[in-house]
């Protein structure tokens, strides 16, 4: 069979088998991430039916998926909204790469994995999804929520704390000396201060330029613009995460409504492909040996990104309901941390910190869009249990006895 044929055989299956899950996890009210991942799982390398010829196309979808999803959650924002966010919310970014990094550097060195790796794990287990999450407030209707800022801005300044990480990993990675990497970085830095002084001042001229009435115009000037400057973003050593988020902001008023009705679809469509994508690369067989350790990791970084959003939004006065929201949110990994372990894996300096890094994301890459779901619920369910039996206890028949009221006869 001529090859175009297979192609189309192939990546027709991939979109209506992410559509029947997708309606099958609507049916039951739940996110359709953790359905994708699986089937990616099953269809990739190891799995019971590898694809061939599609995988290079589902790899550029997957890099569109992501630059989508960022920007579509920067259009629900303005730059004011950013700069504003930023300020009042820098010390959760400090209480959330202390609590979340530390962890992940701690396993490393308590396997024997030397301080490199350490810190390769660190940054693994330091940094969210902005994928996986973008989609999750998407698929919960939770985009204008009270705390939906205080996530984004944790999101933001992890994302843009990685134009000095990575150039940091990258350096320690390759032995490269103290002038080497003070060049990367202050590249990186420089690229990173300019794209977000553009958008932040210069947004409106921006929304002029792209502002069009035909639909079609706006769509592929929005769609080319985010591409390109992703691009640039990530040819720079910043994140094209970051790039496609700030053009996102930048745009505002009728352009940014327009856009994102227009956008909404391919989203939806490529960040689908995104999830399929990480599955078909994780190899099955690689996940049992590290099963254990990447599990005690999932499970104490999940809490500590939970006490993060919490704190976070117990600081930004939200109510309780929102602090478990936001905390629950927070606790996905998935593109930042592949990305992270790849570099580390493509040295070569722990053959075995791969393999933990992809059942670590993959874990909580599943759990992330249940704790996002059901953390708000159980959390003031059982708090609730808490209050009701205080005061249950309190005044049960029994203690009434126990203790006597003022005016009760003196016993004789």
């Amino acid at each position: 069979m001529h090859s175009s044929a297979i192609f189309l055989i192939e990546f027709g299956a991939i979109i209506l088998g992410l559509g029947l899950l997708g309606r099958f996890a609507g049916r039951f009210q739940f996110s359709p991430i953790p359905l994708y991942l699986l089937a990616g799982l099953a269809f990739g390398e190891g799995g019971l039916l590898p694809l061939g010829t599609s995988e290079e196309f589902v790899a550029i979808g997957a890099e569109i998926g992501v630059i989508l999803l960022l920007l579509m959650l920067g259009l629900e924002y303005t730059a004011t909204d950013l700069v504003s966010n930023l300020k009042t919310q820098y010390p959760a970014g400090l209480v959330d790469a202390a609590l979340n990094a530390l962890p992940g550097a701690a396993m490393a060195l308590l396997l024997g994995w030397g301080p490199v790796a350490a810190v390769v794990l660190a940054g693994v287990t330091w940094i969210s999804s902005s994928g996986v999450i973008a989609k999750v407030l998407g698929d919960l209707g939770r985009l204008g929520n009270r705390e939906t800022p205080v996530i984004l801005s944790i999101l933001v300044l992890e994302d843009l704390s990685m134009a000095v990480y990575l150039p940091i990993i990258t350096a320690l990675l390759a032995g490269a000396g103290l002038a080497a990497g003070s060049a990367t970085l202050a590249i990186a830095l420089g690229v990173a201060g300019l794209v977000l002084v553009v958008a932040v001042r210069y947004g409106r001229h921006l929304s002029r330029f792209v502002s069009s009435d035909d639909p079609e115009k706006l769509l592929l000037v929005v769609l080319g613009l985010t591409l390109l400057v992703a691009g640039v973003a990530q040819q720079l050593q910043v994140s094209a995460a970051v790039g496609a988020f700030l053009v996102g902001i930048a745009l505002s008023g009728e352009v940014a409504e327009g856009a994102h009705g227009l956008l909404s679809p391919l989203r939806d469509l490529f960040a689908a492909v995104f999830f399929v994508f990480f599955g078909l690369h994780t190899d099955p067989a690689s996940i049992p040996p590290v099963l254990l350790p990447a599990l005690a990791l999932a499970l104490v970084t999940a809490g500590t990104k939970i006490a993060t959003g919490y704190w976070a939004a117990k600081r930004a006065g939200i109510s309780a309901k929102g602090r478990w929201r936001a905390g629950g949110t927070l606790v996905a990994r998935g593109e930042f941390s592949i990305v992270i372990a790849g570099l580390a894996v493509t040295s070569g300096i722990e053959p075995r910190l791969g393999p933990l890094a992809t059942a670590y994301v993959l874990i909580l890459v599943i759990i992330g869009p249940l704790t996002a779901r059901f953390t708000e619920p159980v959390a003031t369910r059982l708090t609730g249990r808490s209050r009701r039996s205080t005061t249950t206890v309190a005044e049960t028949p029994q203690d009434r006895d126990l203790v006597p009221s003022p005016d009760a006869p003196a016993e004789k």
